[in-house]
C-alpha cells in the first residue's frame, strides 16, 4: 500500500523500539502502592476510612475529592482497598489520576495504573479513561512512551480505541518531532481495529512537512480518495508553510490552487496568512499585497489583524513608510492593534525622512493603543523635530551631552 511505503520511506529507525515500549500494564500487587512514605491527611474526612461503617462507591468519592494534601492520595487508597467493603470505580481512579497529575506526581500515577490489571474482573474502564491518562503522561509529563504503552495496552482491558485516540498519539509525536516513531504507531493501527481517517493523514502530513519530505506528503493527498475521504483546509496549510520556508513560491501556489480548483476548498485567513508571512520574509511585499487583496475577494474569508501586520512588516522593511502608515490608518479604522514592533519600525523610519507630521500621528496612535515609546525612541523624535526647525544634528548632540 502506497500509504504505507510513503510513511516508512521517510523513517530510518525501525519499530523495534515501539513494541519494547509496548508491554503491557504490569501486574504487580496492590501493594506497591504502599511505597509513598507520606502519611494520610487528619481530617474528618479521613477518619471516615477507618470506621467499620459500610462506605459506598460514591462516599469514597467524596472523601477522595476533599483530600487537599496530594501526597495523602496513595496512602489513603492504600488503606481503603484494604477495607472488606473495596470497590474500584473508574471515576475512583480517574479522580486520582487527576490530582497526581496537577500536583506533577508522575511516579505516583505510574505506581497507581500498575494496579489497574488487578481490577479488570471488579472495575470496566472506558475509553475516556485512557484518553485522559494518555494526555497525562503525553501533555503533562512528557512521557510519550507511556502514552504509547497506555494506547497499545487498552484492548487488553475490553476497551478497544477509537481513531480519536490513536490520532492523539500520531498528533502528540508529531509536536515532540518524534518522526520515527510515528511509522511504527502508524503500522499498529490494525492490529487496535482502527480504520485510518482524513484527520489520521492531515497529522502524517503534518508531520511529513515539518521533517522536510514534502514531495512525500503530497503523494498522500492521493490517499484520501481511496479512503473515500476529503482532504480539507488543514490538509494544504502545512504544505503551503513547507513550500513557503523553502524559498519555493511556485510550488506554494500550485498547491493553493490544486487545493481551490481541483478539491473545491476555499482557502482560510490562516492559509493567506502563511503566504504573506512567507513572501514578506524573502522580500517579495508586492506579491504579499496580492495576496492581502486577493483574500478580500474570496466568499466568507475576511483578511484578520495577522493579514494586515505581516503586509505592515513587509512595507516598513523595505522602507516604504508613507504605504505602512497608509495600512495602519486602515487597521486603526478597523479597530485592528498594530504592534508594538511596528510603530517602532514606524516612528524610526519616518525620523530619518525627517516627516514631523507623520512622526506626530503614529506617536498619537501608539500611545492610544497603550504603548509608551521607549527612550531611545524620544531621542530619535526630539532630533527629527529639532533638526527640521533649523538645528543640525552636531549641534542638537552637543545640547543633549
Amino acid at each position: 500500500m502506497i500509504l504505507r511505503r510513503l510513511v516508512l520511506s521517510a523513517t530510518t529507525t525501525s519499530n523495534s523500539n515501539l513494541r519494547r515500549r509496548s508491554k503491557p500494564f504490569s501486574t504487580s500487587p496492590i501493594r506497591l502502592l504502599s511505597s509513598s512514605s507520606s502519611s494520610p491527611e487528619p481530617s474528618q474526612q479521613l477518619a471516615r476510612l477507618t470506621h467499620k461503617d459500610w462506605l459506598a462507591p460514591n462516599e469514597v468519592l467524596k472523601i477522595f475529592e476533599n483530600i487537599k494534601d496530594p501526597t495523602s492520595l496513595i496512602p489513603a487508597y492504600t488503606h481503603y482497598s484494604k477495607r472488606k467493603d473495596y470497590q474500584p470505580t473508574e471515576p475512583l481512579y480517574s479522580l486520582l489520576i487527576t490530582k497526581l497529575g496537577h500536583a506533577k506526581m508522575f511516579d505516583e500515577i505510574e505506581r497507581l495504573t500498575k494496579t489497574l490489571t488487578l481490577e479488570t474482573k471488579r472495575c470496566r474502564f472506558s475509553e475516556a479513561f485512557f484518553y485522559n491518562l494518555m494526555k497525562v503522561y503525553g501533555n503533562s509529563a512528557g512521557r510519550i512512551n507511556k502514552a504509547i504503552e497506555t494506547l497499545f495496552s487498552m484492548p487488553e482491558f475490553g476497551c478497544w480505541p477509537s481513531v480519536k485516540s490513536f490520532n492523539f498519539i500520531l498528533n502528540l509525536l508529531v509536536k515532540a518531532k518524534l518522526f520515527d516513531e510515528i511509522h511504527a504507531v502508524f503500522v499498529r493501527a490494525p492490529d487496535l481495529g482502527v480504520e485510518i481517517d482524513a484527520c489520521c493523514l492531515n497529522i502524517l502530513i503534518k508531520g511529513l512537512c515539518e521533517r522536510g519530505d514534502l514531495e512525500a506528503a503530497l503523494k498522500l493527498l492521493d490517499e484520501f480518495t481511496k479512503l473515500k475521504s476529503r482532504p480539507n483546509v488543514m490538509t494544504f496549510s502545512p504544505l503551503i508553510r513547507g513550500f513557503c520556508n523553502r524559498g519555493e513560491f511556485e510550488e506554494a501556489f500550485r498547491v493553493l490552487e490544486r487545493m481551490e480548483k481541483r478539491e473545491g476548498i476555499e482557502p482560510d485567513a490562516i492559509t493567506f496568512n502563511i503566504l504573506i508571512s512567507g513572501l514578506r520574509r524573502r522580500g517579495r511585499v508586492e506579491e504579499g499585497v496580492e495576496v492581502l487583496e486577493r483574500m478580500m475577494k474570496v466568499r466568507g474569508c475576511q483578511p484578520n489583524s495577522g493579514s494586515y501586520q505581516e503586509v505592515l512588516y513587509g512595507l516598513l522593511d523595505k522602507r516604504r513608510n508613507l504605504e505602512a502608515k497608509e495600512m495602519m490608518g486602515k487597521m486603526v479604522s478597523w479597530g485592528m492593534r498594530p504592534s508594538f514592533l511596528s510603530y517602532k519600525k514606524m516612528v524610526l523610519g519616518l525620523c530619518e525622512e525627517k516627516s514631523v507630521k507623520d512622526v506626530d500621528w503614529v506617536l498619537r496612535q501608539m500611545v492610544s493603543h497603550g504603548f509608551v515609546p521607549k527612550m531611545g525612541m524620544w531621542w530619535k523624535v526630539v532630533g527629527c523635530v529639532v533638526v527640521k526647525n533649523g538645528v543640525s544634528q552636531v549641534d542638537l548632540d552637543r545640547v543633549i551631552g
